[in-house]
């Protein structure tokens, strides 16, 4: 199932999820940091979503309140919600 995020408070846009079994098949960042954003795709690949939630939850940019990686927890945490999980 593919799953599509606005984000909020970083420099990406949106984040597109491809989950199937539970497990995170794929994931795409538009805008954000290049490198940054697909080293953080390519590590979440192969995990159950709660893991990267436990794992990326909380990270702060700098002065931000959230990054790319937070995002990528709140992105998985709403579809979590929208799965009834």
């Amino acid at each position: 199932m593919e799953f599509s995020y606005i984000t909020k408070g970083v420099c990406s846009r949106r984040i597109i999820i491809d989950i199937e079994n539970d497990i995170i098949k794929n994931v795409r960042f538009e805008g954000g940091c290049n490198g940054n954003t697909k080293g953080i795709a390519a590590l979440a690949i192969g995990m159950k979503p709660d893991e990267v939630i436990d794992r990326l939850a909380g990270i702060k940019c700098g002065f931000k309140t959230t990054s790319c990686p937070d995002q990528l927890a709140e992105a998985l945490k709403e579809y979590q919600n929208t799965k009834g999980d």
